[in-house]
């Protein structure tokens, strides 16, 4: 009675010998070297500096523009020229993600954007929501960048009755209390809190509860969330301290030069390239043209003002950078060709 043993084994070596057997552990092996690749390429990701991760979104950008044009290939010193860094930055930062290009012929733009979006998280869905829909918030909601990069913006949230129910970029504005529900239900990534300092906390914690493990934040406050969400801090005001700082060390920096030389020094970048330190986001909240204000409260406060208005004035695109002559570039809008908060992100 051991034929059918005997049996069954030899039927499973006809079956590997078939064409059908034979696709099948085709199959499987494109499956685990897949596997393999997306286990490596996860490895990489995690050793990657965060200044580095911010850089291989603008040249995503970049590329996508070049894609765009029908141009195959680049060099490393046109795509790190039009990132606004040098080339053996650009180099160490695509390196990262196990791109090293050819000699002679550079990178090809089509193989480089499938790494940077795989790397980015880009190949995955996203769906956004904004909360507090004030002018910052409404200007987010109806920025065309957004999905363009792959972040619809799926809901919209606002404590305000007023603005409960009204139609904006496609969608009605849910009220707050909804926020758990609704995220669950439409799959939400990414949370955008656009709200005073005083609710935004527990914008938070409906959002975590509605399974967000991605958020993006406008509002002037430190955010307490579990391990398992990823918290991204956007103030306008400070980036203009940041920018006030490299101004003022520059002005110093050429003091110092007509002192020792009788002539100012020219502000050249240290490492020979344009300085681009401007937030993402902020482009995006430009796209309004208002200056955020307090006419509608997304959350319970009194006497608050919107997440943003410490900035004085208009959220301005993102800044233009100081070229290597010091003459200053015209300012460049990241998103203006798209998107993380992004995210810019």
């Amino acid at each position: 009675m051991t034929a059918h043993p005997k049996s069954g084994h030899a039927g499973s070596g006809q079956d590997r010998g078939s064409p059908d057997g034979a696709k099948r552990t085709a199959a499987d092996a494109s499956t685990d070297r897949s596997a393999a690749s997306e286990e490596s390429e996860a490895q990489r990701a995690k050793g990657i500096p965060e200044a580095a991760v911010a850089r291989l979104a603008v040249y995503l950008r970049v590329l996508s523009e070049m894609r765009a044009q029908e141009v195959s290939t680049v060099s490393s010193e046109a795509l790190a020229s039009a990132a606004g860094v040098n080339s053996a930055k650009l180099r160490k930062d695509l390196s990262y993600i196990g791109s090293y290009g050819t000699r002679g012929v550079g990178y090809e733009i089509a193989v480089l954007v499938g790494q940077i979006e795989r790397t980015l998280g880009l190949t995955r869905q996203h769906s956004v929501a904004v909360v507090g829909i004030g002018n910052l918030g409404h200007a987010l909601a109806n920025y065309p960048g957004f999905p363009g990069r792959g972040f619809p913006v799926s809901a919209l949230f606002d404590l305000d009755e007023d603005l409960v129910g009204v139609p904006l970029g496609g969608l009605f504005v849910q009220h707050l209390d909804s926020i758990p529900d609704v995220c669950a239900e439409r799959g939400i990534t990414i949370g955008v809190i656009a709200t005073p300092a005083q609710g935004a906390q527990e914008v938070c914690d409906r959002l975590v509860a509605g399974g967000v493990t991605c958020i993006l934040n406008f509002a002037p406050v430190v955010l307490q969330v579990p391990e398992n969400v990823e918290v991204r801090k956007v103030d306008l005001a400070v980036e203009m301290q940041i920018l006030s700082f490299h101004m003022a060390r520059r002005q110093q920096d050429g003091a110092d030069g007509t002192a020792a030389d009788g002539v100012v020094t020219d502000g050249t970048a240290a490492d020979g390239a344009a300085a681009d330190r401007s937030e993402p986001l902020a482009a995006a909240a430009a796209a309004g043209g208002d200056e955020p204000d307090a006419s509608s409260n997304g959350v319970p406060s009194s006497g608050s003002t919107r997440a943003g208005d410490t900035a004085s004035g208009t959220a301005s695109g993102a800044v233009g950078a100081s070229t290597a002559s010091g003459t200053r570039a015209p300012g460049r809008d990241p998103f203006a060709s798209d998107p993380v908060s992004g995210m810019v992100v």
